[in-house]
C-alpha cells in the first residue's frame, strides 16, 4: 500500500490528509505551527512538527522512503519551492512530488524543479486529488507530461452508431482512443433492472461507438480542447 506525506496544513492540505486516512492510507503530516498539528494527530498515522526551512531536519525524514509527497504550502512561496528542490534533490525519480501553487510563476518554478504535478486548488478539490493518486481505475483527466494528457469525454452524438475506424479519429482530430467506458443495462434474477459499467481497454478499430459510451482519450492539451467541441 502506498504511503503519503502531506506537507502544510492549511485547508488544502488538512483534507487532503484526511482524506487519505479515512481511505486507510498511512500519512505523514508535517506542518510549524504545533495547533494545527494537534488538531490532526490522532486522526493520522504520524504527525511532526516542522520547519521546512530547517534543511537538516528536513532531509533527516528521509522523504524518498515515501510514494507519493504532496507539497500544500503556498503562503510561503520560497518555502514551497525550498522544500520541492529538497524532496527532488533525496527521491531521485522513486518519489512522485505533488505540489500546490498559488501563482502561475510559482508553477512554472515547480514545474522546472522536476515536480511531478502541479495543482491550483480552485481547479482541484483535495476529494478529486485523492481519488486520482489512489484509484487506479479513475481515468478522468491525467496529465503525462507538460504536453499530453489523458481525459474523460462523452461520446459525442454524432459517433454513436459507427466504429472507430470509420470515424478515423486519430487522423482527424489528433487524439487516440485507449479505453471505453461504457454503461450496460442487464436483468437480475428477481426481475430488476440493473445498469453495470464496464471499461474495454484498447478497443478493437471495428467497436462500435455506443450512446452512452465515455471515451478515454490520450492527446495534446490543445488537441483534446478541440475534441471536446466535437458534438
Amino acid at each position: 500500500m502506498p504511503q503519503f506525506c502531506v506537507i502544510g496544513l492549511g485547508k488544502f492540505g488538512t483534507a487532503v490528509a484526511l482524506n487519505l486516512a479515512r481511505k486507510g492510507f498511512d500519512v505523514l503530516v508535517i506542518d510549524k505551527d504545533e495547533d494545527k498539528i494537534r488538531e490532526i494527530e490522532d486522526r493520522v498515522a504520524q504527525a511532526i512538527i516542522l520547519d521546512v526551512s530547517n534543511e537538516k531536519a528536513l532531509r533527516s525524514l528521509k522523504l524518498s522512503d515515501f510514494d507519493y509527497v504532496i507539497i500544500a504550502i503556498t503562503q510561503d512561496i520560497e518555502a514551497s519551492i525550498f522544500t520541492a528542490m529538497i524532496v527532488k534533490e533525496d527521491a531521485r525519480g522513486k518519489t512522485t512530488i505533488i505540489a500546490k501553487a498559488a501563482t502561475e510563476i510559482h508553477a512554472s518554478i515547480l514545474r522546472k524543479l522536476g515536480v511531478d504535478r502541479v495543482i491550483f486548488p480552485e481547479k482541484e478539490s483535495a476529494n478529486r486529488l485523492v481519488e486520482k493518486i489512489t484509484s487506479p481505475n479513475i481515468f478522468d483527466y491525467i496529465e503525462l507530461s507538460r504536453d499530453y494528457s489523458i481525459a474523460e469525454i462523452k461520446a459525442p452524438r454524432s459517433f454513436v452508431g459507427k466504429t472507430i475506424i470509420s470515424l478515423n479519429i486519430r487522423a482527424k482530430y489528433g487524439v487516440y482512443i485507449i479505453a471505453i467506458k461504457r454503461k450496460e443495462a442487464t436483468y437480475t434474477p428477481d426481475g430488476q433492472l440493473e445498469v453495470n459499467e464496464k471499461v474495454i481497454i484498447i478497443p478493437p478499430p471495428d467497436e462500435e461507438i455506443q450512446e452512452t459510451d465515455t471515451l478515454i482519450v490520450i492527446g495534446t492539451a490543445d488537441a483534446i480542447e478541440r475534441f471536446k467541441e466535437v458534438e
